[in-house]
């Protein structure tokens, strides 16, 4: 990992639930001295003493001057902010001071619901320590576009530590971290940090041609052989530019870790010099190619964040559109766009119903060994029935109650 060694180091942030560290050389003889200020420090100060004594230790940390300012972080946002400012005045780069890598969560899933992708900018740890309390099918812990680029470094010691953290703070969520592009200094050292924490999924940005995955693969497969890695990190391809949509279906079938292809219309409209708009004309065509390519693929297509939070028709309106257009979920900004998004992804009772119309039709077309099967005046062909599998299959995820569905 590269950086540059200093003298004096800081890490961290004075916002709440986090810890600023400041790490300072001394001469020699000096020792290591270790200051707290908390506002619980009555309580807390002889914990994080200890915490930071024995990191000082693992990374052989000789005079030193550490000072912690406390705001009610947790064990694993301590250690990170404190490992990332010992890295940078040059003890212990690449050592993990946060003890052994918890693997009870890693569960990349090729199949299952991705209704809401929730973005959590990854230097926020009070929106994380919550962000399994939100419900969300997917989280993204982000290292691109909500980070600034002075603390991208410290970040990837956040979020590599929220993955293998022993507590779960995640929940049933998918665990997605968003990358930078290889393209740019900090997307190699993001996977080389985080491959080894074991996120469930990659989202890979500004993908723009086949070899932007393929070099990605390469690296995450060098990675888990590494370290013994059995399970396939997953990927999500993220399309944000002209030549990103023109290209869609050799990106989404580069690699057989994809599973699906997401959209973003920010950087997309950014890209073709165009204002977005609330109806979103001009990103229609480019999030149906994006959707033609995944289904060609044969993985899904998820649609582009709705970046008005208090604007909760028009989330409704966006998600209704992108349902229509065959988009199996919709990014997120924030969590009270969830339940809208998931309200409109069900499956209703109508179409539970006439699924299951479908299915008992087809059982007694079978009993009776007709070979055309009909409901009502309409036949009902292959496509019909799929339709039909899909609708009981989609409900059957969400714990909807078929079978309480009458058919009539």
């Amino acid at each position: 990992m590269s950086f540059n060694i200093v003298d004096q180091a800081v890490s961290g942030k004075a916002d709440k639930s986090d810890v600023l560290v400041s790490c300072c050389k001394k001469e020699p003889g000096y020792g290591v001295k270790i200051t707290v200020k908390s506002s619980v420090k009555a309580f807390y100060a002889k914990h994080i003493e200890s915490l930071a004594a024995k990191s000082a230790e693992e990374l052989s940390v000789k005079d030193m001057l550490i000072e912690i300012e406390d705001n009610g972080a947790l064990d694993f946002v301590i250690l990170a902010r404190l490992e990332a400012a010992l890295h940078k005045t040059g003890y212990g780069a690449g050592k993990n001071i946060s003890g052994e890598i918890c693997r009870d969560y890693f569960k990349p899933e090729f199949s299952r619901l991705r209704r809401s992708r929730l973005y959590i900018p990854g230097n926020n740890p009070d929106l994380i320590i919550n962000a399994g309390l939100f419900g969300a099918d997917s989280l993204i812990l982000d290292l691109e576009d909500s980070v600034a680029p002075e603390q991208k470094f410290d970040t990837r010691y956040i979020v590599r530590n929220i993955l293998t953290c022993k507590n779960n703070f995640l929940g049933s969520s998918e665990r997605i971290v968003r990358i930078n592009p290889l393209s740019c200094e900090y997307g190699r050292e993001d996977l080389e940090m985080i491959v080894p924490a074991l996120p469930d999924t990659i989202l890979i940005p500004k993908c723009e041609t086949a070899d932007d995955i393929i070099e990605v693969e390469k690296i995450v497969k060098k990675i888990e052989h590494e370290n013994n890695i059995e399970s396939k990190i997953l990927f999500m391809p993220l399309i944000e530019t002209a030549k990103g949509v023109i290209n869609a279906y050799d990106i989404a079938r580069a690699s057989e870790r994809s599973v699906a292809l997401c959209f973003g219309a920010e950087d997309f409209t950014r890209d073709i010099g165009c204002e977005r708009t609330r109806d979103g004309r001009e990103t229609f065509s480019a999030r149906c190619s994006v959707v033609y390519a995944a289904k060609a693929a044969g993985i899904e297509a998820i649609d582009t964040v709705f970046s008005d939070i208090e604007d909760s028709e028009g989330l409704r309106k966006s998600t209704v559109e992108a349902q229509s257009l065959g988009f199996c979920g919709k990014g997120l900004i924030h969590p009270g766009q969830i339940k809208i998004v998931h309200e409109v992804f069900a499956p209703t009772d109508e179409q539970i119903r006439y699924a299951n119309k479908v299915m008992q039709a087809i059982e007694e077309a079978k009993s009776r060994g007709a070979g055309v099967i009909a409901l009502g005046s309409k036949m009902i062909d292959a496509p019909v029935v799929e339709r039909a599998k899909k609708t009981l299959e989609l409900a059957k995820k969400m714990g909807i109650e078929t079978a309480k569905k009458e058919v009539r």
